[in-house]
């Protein structure tokens, strides 16, 4: 059998360059992709072109086969210094050798068919990128890293039957996967302990392993399989990406992946012939799925958009039916039963095209020139929608403090005579959106939030004229503060509705941030808008990342009338008014889970200033939806400390707050159930059998 000569190749010498001196970086510098055969071929080759230390490019081209060692191809993609870079088409020929030291392939560049540049590379590896993978799980839960492919018989005829891991998955993707250590048991957290996991708890973890491993290679992943979310058995999983950690910048964007193993994808459907198979089958899935998005993968549905508009648009596929492992099985058509009947356990061809041959910095999402030329005006729009979108802000005028987080609400709006049917978490998941952010005078910015969520959805029903809303936080995120410096910004969504494969689009939203007004705004801002503060606003908080903390008490202090403060004390209440998990890594041998005792009354405090002692700015600031949630988890904390009657009269406030700013009577019906609820257990004496406010 002939030698595989796909795999990884770096620049040996070049062929006839009037100019030698003009590419003065080292041979490992110059990199060519060939991939023509082995697993999945993609009849692709890519490569990075330097011809200065600051000028670079990355290209692709389509490979046609024109002998046994020989292929020609056109280049369809470039990125980096183009103009540079003229180049249109190419011919490859390798040398094949059992002795891999001794393979070569001579690479000649041309434009229209006019060869003037021709590369010679040496043999360098069969995978195009390598990774690092660790395993770590709570003591409880056995992780699953491995599943025999022909366990459940709902499966394609033509699968082999294997033991298949997870990194031989990403070894067929195209990566050298070593493992950065055992697979390790955390201990934790003791016996009547909370096990439910929330954002600041996950995230937190996430930050305090990134920095153990602050040395490491550039592709190196961090997974842990725990029990549960707070969000309950929907949620099976989150991906976390990282630009910073708790010792400083991490230039590498280390990520990391959460597991959760008691929810929905431990239930089997009733009836199943192999439930156990099945449940098996899912975790793995979950598991593969959610690193994928640490890879930058969108899911498989997601909407492609033309290569013009500048963003790493290949991650998008628009597969809505692709039995990939970045699809959702419960969304294609016949359901999981129909997903898994033909799911080969891999990616589909444009996840593989992107995994392996797409430049470095898409692994990163940010700029969306695009947008300054022609706006959604590419989208693929209902001629006759029935779903009306609209961002909006819950304040008489789009104007917003120097320091204030801005928070948007999505609202959507059944405007037909019908009812829909949409999932519920259609505007949560920011998988189905694309948010723009254009400040005037600089490039429009797409925002990229830092976790991505792996949610069981359900169908509701929206009646005629019905609207269903939900917050967005679009401040901050993996691009940095999209909205912090003073001056006007103009705002708007798309978002793809799966059921038509048509989008919809927002009225354009222009806000305005007012300028500092003085000069402890200015002094407080080059602190403020960090990486920590953003990251610790975004998870409601954290109690490893002090340095924003210790910023969030100072904004507090010196800031006391700001619109700013509601935002940092509800953080830092937050992260106080729970025992709160820590991953301690003092022994690598052992890691274990730390806990944190409450501070009830700094908590307390804190929750009090920020929600019910200004309840009118407070409800302004924060939007009607995150106030109303932020009051709702302070109720049910007084009514779990004992003080029933507190829970009551705080839920009084926010029934008479939002009253006062024209809420839906829909929520104030439910509020003032919630309300009645809380007074019932004061008068039947619950009050009184519940643990008091121990400080």
């Amino acid at each position: 059998m002939d030698e595989l000569v796909s795999g990884l190749y770096e620049l040996r010498n070049e062929i006839n360059l009037p100019n030698p001196a003009a590419i003065p970086q080292p041979s490992s510098s110059q990199e060519l992709r060939l991939d023509v055969d082995g697993r999945y071929p993609l009849m692709r080759a890519s490569g990075t072109f330097f011809l200065s230390i600051a000028s670079r490019t990355h290209w692709i081209a389509n490979l046609t086969k024109t002998g046994l060692n020989s292929w020609t191809g056109d280049i369809w993609y470039k990125d980096g210094d183009t103009t540079s870079f003229p180049y249109t088409n190419l011919s490859i020929e390798v040398e094949r050798s059992q002795f891999p030291d001794q393979r070569g392939a001579t690479v000649a560049f041309a434009v229209a068919g006019a060869s003037n540049r021709t590369f010679t590379y040496k043999y360098k590896s069969p995978y195009f990128h390598e990774v690092e993978f660790e395993f770590d799980y709570e003591e409880d839960i056995t992780p699953l890293t491995a599943i025999e492919t022909h366990a459940h018989p709902n499966r394609p005829a033509t699968l082999p039957n294997e033991t298949l891991s997870i990194e031989k998955v990403y070894e067929r993707t195209g990566f050298a996967v070593a493992k950065s250590g055992g697979d390790t048991a955390i201990t934790g957290p003791p016996p009547g302990g909370e096990a439910r996991w929330s954002d600041n708890e996950m995230h937190d973890a996430m930050q305090i392993h990134w920095s153990r491993f602050a040395n490491n290679p550039q592709w190196s992943m961090w997974v842990l399989f725990a029990s549960i979310h707070e969000e309950g058995e929907s949620l099976g999983g989150i991906m976390f990406d990282s630009s910073e950690t708790i010792t400083g910048p991490n230039p590498n964007h280390r990520q990391g992946t959460a597991i959760f193993y008691n929810t929905f994808i431990s239930q089997p459907p009733p009836g199943d012939p192999a439930p156990e198979a099945w449940v098996n089958r899912m975790r793995f899935w979950t598991a593969v799925h959610e690193m994928g998005h640490a890879f930058n993968l969108a899911h498989s549905w997601q909407k492609q958009h033309p290569p013009e508009w500048g963003r790493p648009w290949i991650t998008m596929t628009n597969e809505p039916e692709a039995r990939s492992f970045m699809n959702y099985p419960f969304n294609v058509s016949g359901g999981e039963r129909e997903f898994f009947k033909d799911f080969e356990f891999r990616f589909s061809e444009q996840e593989l095209l992107f995994m392996r041959h797409a430049p470095f910095r898409f692994v990163q999402q940010g700029n969306a020139d695009w947008f300054d030329n022609h706006g959604f005006q590419q989208a693929n729009l209902s001629f006759q929608p029935s779903l009306k979108l609209e961002l909006r802000v819950n304040r008489k005028q789009a104007l917003f403090e120097f320091l204030e987080p801005v928070v948007l609400e999505l609202k959507l709006t059944n405007i037909s005579s019908q009812p829909k049917l949409i999932g519920d978490k259609l505007l949560s998941e920011l998988d189905h959106t694309i948010v723009i952010i254009k400040k005037d005078g600089q490039p429009a910015r797409q925002f990229s939030p830092y976790a991505q969520y792996c949610w069981k959805t359900q169908l509701r029903v929206l009646m005629p004229g019905e609207s269903t809303y939900q917050s967005l936080f679009a401040a901050v995120g993996k691009g940095g503060w999209e909205i912090a410096e003073p001056g006007y910004y103009n705002i708007q969504v798309a978002l793809h509705l799966e059921d038509t494969e048509k989008d919809l689009i927002s009225n354009p939203l222009r806000l305005r941030i007012a300028p500092p007004r003085g000069y402890d705004e200015e002094f407080l801002a080059q602190d403020f808008f960090s990486e920590d503060v953003g990251r610790i606003l975004t998870f409601d908080g954290s109690q490893v990342l002090t340095k924003g903390n210790d910023t969030l008490r100072e904004v507090s202090a010196k800031l006391s009338d700001r619109a700013v403060v509601f935002h940092a004390k509800v953080a830092l209440a937050s992260a106080m008014a729970k025992e709160y998990k820590l991953l301690d890594l003092g022994d690598p041998k052992q890691p274990k889970i730390q806990v944190i005792s409450a501070q009830d009354k700094e908590a307390r405090n804190e929750f009090a200033e920020a929600l019910t002692a200004r309840p009118q700015k407070a409800a302004e600031s924060l939007g009607h939806i995150d106030y109303k949630y932020y009051v709702d988890r302070y109720s049910r904390w007084l009514q779990k400390q004992g003080d029933t009657s507190g829970a009551a009269n705080v839920q009084n406030d926010l029934l008479q707050t939002l009253s006062n700013r024209n809420v839906t009577n829909k929520v104030l019906q439910e509020i003032e159930k919630q309300r009645d609820a809380y007074k019932q257990r004061k008068d039947s004496g619950d009050e009184k059998t519940t643990k008091k406010v121990s400080r």
